[in-house]
């Protein structure tokens, strides 16, 4: 694809990393509809407007978001769907492949992530995980013997491994930020399997609304990335971790104080913590 077409996916990518993850808002709009078709209809990201956001999204609004914003650009995106182990369609993510390969100028190039750019190739197709955190556009590998079968990226707090089994699928996988002496400060473990044909949108949202009744709807969950400073915020079932280069932390935040400190890490408002607690409390 050409410069200017490529400056607007890694601008669209790089406004979505501001976006936090969490579920808040999802189980805010079951709780109001009693369903999950309405609920989904209702998610701001269908507008396709970050702006206009409630809060955040999980994987299917932020994947949803790019879709549609690449569809937009004339490109041709692949919704695909990711399993975790026994977990069938738990996860989801998007494929961008370059139809139209050129070589493009250094300063494209040097839009992507140093550690995403060491890898790049015009002719890639790239895998796009924003509800993993990965708000870089990574090329795929090839499968042997086509290719070198897996590819390694040095993100910051969490480095990224794919790996490419066979053409029909890839598996991502994660570790700890990559230390001086070559070694990881956490192992790498695999976290999702995608069959990279992808499904289609009706698929995707049928998906979707099976995801309101999954086991982690029924306590919050919330995931932030800041990307300038390196450092991941996740917390679940009362327990706050914080994770950089140096590695994980973990505090259990006592219900006083709780909806502040959220708040505050999370970009979220305090109303609406509070209303989706209340919620999960019944």
């Amino acid at each position: 694809m050409d410069a200017f077409v490529w400056k607007k996916v890694v601008d669209l990518a790089n406004r979505l990393s501001n976006v936090t993850y969490e579920n808040l808002t999802k189980i805010i709009r079951l709780e109001s509809t009693g369903s999950a078709t309405a609920a989904r209809n209702l998610d701001d990201s269908d507008q396709n407007d970050i702006d206009t956001w409630m809060g955040g999204g999980t994987c299917f609004s932020m994947t949803w978001h790019l879709y549609q914003s690449f569809v937009d650009l004339g490109l041709k995106p692949r919704l695909v769907m990711g399993h975790k182990r026994k977990e069938r369609n738990i996860h989801c993510a998007l494929i961008l492949p370059d139809e139209n390969p050129a070589v493009l100028p250094d300063s494209a190039i040097s839009s992507i992530n140093p550690a995403a750019a060491s890898s790049f190739s015009p002719q890639a197709s790239y895998l796009f995980d924003p509800g993993y955190l990965i708000f870089d556009p990574l090329p795929m590998p090839l499968s042997q013997p086509f290719g070198t079968g897996e590819a390694f990226f040095p993100l910051v707090p969490n480095c990224v491994r794919l790996v490419r089994p066979s053409l029909d699928r890839m598996e991502l996988w994660t570790g700890g930020a990559l230390q001086a002496n070559g070694s990881l400060s956490a192992p790498m473990k695999l976290r999702f399997e995608y069959p990279v044909e992808g499904v289609s949108v009706e698929e995707f949202k049928q998906h979707w609304s099976e995801s309101f009744y999954r086991e982690m709807m029924t306590y919050p969950v919330l995931n932030r990335l800041d990307r300038e400073r390196g450092v991941q915020y996740y917390y679940q079932k009362g327990n706050l971790v914080t994770r950089d280069s140096n590695g994980s932390r973990m505090e259990r935040l006592d219900e006083n104080g709780r909806v502040e400190k959220l708040s505050e890490i999370f970009r979220l408002s305090p109303d609406l913590i509070e209303k989706a607690l209340g919620i999960l409390a019944k």
